[in-house]
């Protein structure tokens, strides 16, 4: 799906989303929006973080209960890093990411955001699938992240 329709798609959503937060008990579409702008900043502070090899700042955004999806289930912050310790300490980094749809539970608790990976040229070798938790002090963490490539 190209970044143009997952735009589309994002702003098809924009009234639903807008009507659903009047519903009685859920908040409104200003905290919705709140949220939906710390979820798109905690993704992209993410993916700063990776850009600047910031290996502290990476790790401090992974929940302590988080699962990554590789060729199999990493379990944990620790598992992670390891698995990532070459990715993080290469002089340049292998790829980059950026969010272009983020969705925010009427909860405000979790979040999902998505976008294109690319490589060091800019050309997508993948999409991203991220899911964040809001901490009860605030602030993100992400629970769940894997990525799927892109069919050519």
């Amino acid at each position: 799906m190209t970044t143009r329709r997952h735009a589309l798609l994002a702003a098809a959503t924009l009234p639903a989303a807008a009507s659903a937060a009047t519903e009685p008990g859920w908040p409104s579409a200003d905290v919705i929006a709140r949220r939906v702008e710390e979820a798109r900043a905690a993704e992209t502070a993410f993916a700063a973080a990776f850009a600047a090899r910031d290996v502290a700042g990476f790790r401090r955004l992974l929940a302590p209960d988080t699962i990554w999806m590789g060729k199999a289930p990493l379990h944990g912050p620790d598992a992670v890093m390891t698995a990532w310790n070459g990715l993080l300490t290469s002089a340049k980094p292998p790829f980059s990411w950026s969010p272009d749809l983020v969705l925010v539970l009427p909860s405000g608790d979790l979040a999902r955001t998505t976008g294109p990976v690319l490589d060091p040229d800019g050309k997508v070798t993948a999409r991203f699938q991220s899911v964040w938790r809001r901490k009860p002090a605030g602030g993100w963490e992400i629970v769940f992240d894997f990525g799927t490539e892109v069919c050519r």
